[in-house]
């Protein structure tokens, strides 16, 4: 990301919340570097700094604000593509995939070499892979510190060191003090559920994002109460599952949504917080998508993408879901997980059962999926499509390449372009993903084939996904409509 100092300066002169998470400000009196939003007297101009990471800027000395707090500021939404690779690779990293496989295995998982990896990596964040997992282990565990009442033996096993003395030698040698004189009084109890906040930039419309998932919500899976989104949850790390439930409620006074989750998932909390931010589309960037949208997004600034918690289990719903309405698909769903799925215990009332992982449904035979209400074809791709990712040919994982996947989708039998796109508009979160096949679409805009569709919309691009959610979301409310000559191929 090339930074313009002006831009940068100014932005921060105005603690404009829009530029929060696009870049840090590192101050050389004093060492500290802050978000944009930062409260702190401002510094003089030829005191600044910018760095486009976090990392970049502690790699270059600085030490992080303990105001403004740099780890709780909303990450950075890419558009440019070239850079996807890397942006990939380190949506898995914030995930925790190091914490448990080694480089080659993040490498081979998005389809290049080691070495390959480190260089894109590298041009592109400014620092070097290992720089980039240790801040943000550190800077998880600084949460944490600050946050809960966490053991720290359990803290730092969260965070993604292998052991206290790791982190206690890396956190002194980062911060220049002990974790033991960070931490304050208060907090959560150890055992007790931990709470933790995810900023965003605003706007952002929370009873759309929840109307949408409340209408597709499975029946033990997931509950929407009020204000308030709760599921379960089934992370593996080393081998071994931990399972769970999590809730998330919205404070929008902060700009930010409130998650709490179990002491079964503190192993996990690094992947339970990524897996949010990505359920939330937490990383977009509403006003520059809503002003590309233009009228289509005026009534109701902030409208988000939902995305997956998983991408096994949005890829299963997608395929369930095909030409039939969105209830029926829930009843499926629901005896699938009834019958599939692991239970929890201890979860909330409303929450039972995990979905089930895709080794379990790779296991199964076709009849097991139609006993539940499926179409043969239907189970039959689900099954296949769990194979694919058991045997790790086909990943779901947000921000790998449509280009890499969607031909590996396409060739499964049973899965049409509607799902595929479905799919990568919510697992893969690709902004510029649309089903142009839709009927709800084309019937609000009054478009009588997919090839008419197809074409209008790409006066949205590369923000057709924000405007197909907005479309199906106001299903209800009136479009424009566009004219034949708009329509017609030239």
């Amino acid at each position: 990301m090339n930074l313009d100092f002006e831009t940068c300066y100014q932005a921060m002169l105005s603690r404009d919340r829009r530029f929060d998470g696009w870049f840090f400000t590192g101050v050389t009196t004093t060492g500290i570097y802050c978000r944009p939003v930062c409260r702190v007297r401002q510094p003089r101009r030829e005191n600044c700094r910018f760095f486009a990471h976090s990392a970049a800027a502690e790699q270059a000395g600085f030490r992080p604000c303990l105001r403004c707090r740099p780890e709780r500021a909303p990450g950075l939404a890419m558009t440019d593509m070239s850079a996807r690779l890397a942006q990939s690779a380190a949506a898995l990293i914030e995930s925790g995939f190091l914490d448990e496989a080694p480089m080659a295995a993040l490498a081979g998982r998005i389809g290049v070499s080691d070495r390959h990896l480190r260089r894109i990596f590298e041009a592109h964040f400014g620092v070097s892979i290992r720089r980039f997992v240790q801040t943000r282990r550190l800077l998880l565990a600084k949460r944490l510190l600050t946050e809960t009442r966490l053991p720290m033996t359990e803290l730092s096993l969260a965070a993604g060191f292998g052991s206290q003395r790791r982190f206690n030698a890396l956190f002194r040698q980062g911060y220049g003090l002990t974790p033991s004189a960070l931490r304050r009084t208060g907090g959560s109890d150890a055992g007790a559920p931990l709470c933790i906040e995810l900023a965003y930039r605003p706007p952002l419309c929370w009873s759309a994002l929840l109307a949408f998932l409340a209408s597709r919500a499975i029946e033990g899976v997931e509950s929407i109460e009020g204000e308030c989104y709760a599921r379960t949850v089934a992370i593996e790390r080393r081998g071994q599952w931990h399972h769970g439930w999590v809730r998330v409620s919205h404070v929008p006074e902060r700009h930010a949504l409130s998650v709490t989750l179990p002491a079964s998932l503190y192993p996990v909390v690094a992947g339970v917080l990524s897996r949010v931010r990505r359920l939330f589309d937490l990383d977009c960037s509403p006003e520059l998508i809503d002003a590309h949208l233009g009228e289509l997004a005026a009534d109701r600034p902030g409208i988000r993408v939902p995305g997956a918690f998983d991408g096994f289990e949005m890829a299963v719903r997608a395929i369930a879901g095909q030409q039939i309405r969105v209830t029926q698909a829930r009843r499926l769903l629901s005896r699938l997980v009834e019958q599939f799925g692991e239970p929890v215990a201890g979860a909330p009332a409303g929450l039972s059962v995990t979905f089930p992982q895709a080794s379990r449904i790779a296991g199964l035979a076709p009849e097991a999926l139609i006993a539940v209400g499926l179409l043969r074809q239907r189970a039959e791709a689900i099954i296949a499509l769990a194979c694919e990712i058991v045997a790790q040919r086909v990943s779901l994982a947000p921000l790998m390449h449509p280009a890499e996947v969607l031909p590996a989708l396409r060739a499964i039998r049973g899965i049409g372009e509607w799902t595929v796109q479905y799919i990568a508009m919510r697992a893969l979160a690709w902004p510029d993903a649309f089903p142009a096949g839709d009927a709800v679409l084309k019937k609000r805009l009054g478009l009588e084939s997919a090839r008419a569709l197809e074409q209008y919309s790409h006066r949205w691009s590369p923000w057709r996904a924000y405007a197909a959610i907005r479309l199906w979301e106001g299903e209800d409310r009136p479009v424009t409509t566009p004219s034949h000559e708009e329509v017609t191929p030239s």
